[in-house]
């Protein structure tokens, strides 16, 4: 049976990472969180400050940026490690979703980080989530999916999860920041967000994850189907 990409672009706090993760495990294909790549870049370039308008100071720093994951047996989850320190938990505190989204739109840091995706991904078998996998990354994914949901429930989803982590934050800041992230992330000159022609909408406004897991795991065995029955035709003539 031949190894695929799957690829989840879509809005942020739409489950995109947690429903990648399952559907990786569950098929026993390769996980690749391109937003905590991002995340990690952004956190160096607070921790060194690193101007977001010096394009000088961004490629120097990009130079020095080495990302890695590593799957924790403990907590049964892939960890970001920046430079050989694991900085999970940090990538993901407020501070960090507040500038991600501009870092993210800086296209020095997109031409990195994509050519270390592809290179990620070049053997197949991999599940990534991000904005512009299946437009920029991996535009021939076998499975494209855009994944939306309405900006309440993202903002809901998005103070629980930080929540769980100890961090108290106010509702309405968080759709600020949604919005905030969402209008750089569809109107950035480089890599913009958008639905790929030939992916298929998902809104998770009103599924659990388990749903969400289970409709691309469908999506994902169906397409398998079907590029297994092109292969034994082909091999037929």
């Amino acid at each position: 049976m031949p190894k695929i990409v799957i690829a989840i672009d879509g809005y942020s706090s739409c489950g995109k990472s947690t429903t990648a993760k399952a559907v990786a495990a569950r098929m026993g294909y390769g996980y690749i969180d391109t937003g905590a790549m991002y995340r990690a870049v952004s956190l160096f370039f607070v921790r060194e400050r690193v101007s977001l308008f010096n394009n000088k100071e961004i490629t120097a720093a990009l130079d020095e940026i080495h990302i890695t994951f590593n799957h924790n047996n403990r907590t049964d989850r892939n960890e970001t490690y920046l430079n050989g320190l694991n900085v999970e938990e940090e990538i993901r505190k407020m501070y960090i979703s507040n500038i991600v989204s501009e870092v993210s739109a800086i296209p020095e840091v997109r031409w990195s980080l994509v050519a270390q995706q592809q290179k990620m991904g070049r053997r197949r078998g991999v599940v990534m989530d991000g904005r512009d996998i299946g437009t920029k990354v991996f535009p021939d994914a076998e499975v494209k999916v855009f994944m939306t949901a309405d900006t309440y429930t993202r903002a809901r989803r998005r103070q629980q999860e930080l929540l769980a982590k100890g961090e108290l934050v106010n509702l309405e800041d968080i759709i600020k920041n949604l919005e905030k992230r969402d209008f750089i992330d569809t109107t950035r000159a480089e890599s913009p967000l958008v639905r790929a022609p030939d992916a298929t909408l998902l809104d998770t406004s009103h599924m659990t994850i388990e749903e969400q897991v289970d409709w691309v795991i469908e999506q994902s065995d169906r397409r398998l189907s079907e590029l297994h029955r092109e292969n034994r035709s082909h091999g037929k003539k």
